[in-house]
C-alpha cells in the first residue's frame, strides 16, 4: 500500500500556537485571535484576512454582555 502523505516537518500537525514560527511575539490581529479560539488553537487562518469579521466577532461579544448585565440589573431590581 502506497500513500502520498509526505510531512517532513514534525510540527506540521500541532496546535498552530506551538509552532515555532508562528508568532515571534507580533501582534495577531481580530481574525487571528478569534480562529484560534474558534479551532482550538489548531489554525490562525480560518476567517480569512477580512478585518470586519474579527470586529463583528468582537463587537457582538461586547453586546452579549451588555445585554445580559443590564437584564441582570432591571430583574434584580423589581424582585
Amino acid at each position: 500500500m502506497k500513500t502520498d502523505f509526505n510531512y517532513p516537518n514534525t510540527d506540521l500537525l500541532g496546535p498552530v500556537v506551538f509552532r515555532p514560527d508562528f508568532n515571534n511575539f507580533e501582534k495577531i490581529d481580530l481574525n487571528q485571535a478569534w480562529s484560534l479560539f474558534f479551532t482550538a488553537g489548531q489554525e490562525d487562518k480560518v476567517l480569512g484576512q477580512q478585518v470586519e469579521l474579527g470586529k463583528f466577532f468582537t463587537n457582538l461579544l461586547i453586546a452579549i454582555a451588555f445585554t445580559g448585565s443590564v437584564w441582570a440589573i432591571y430583574f434584580n431590581h423589581i424582585v
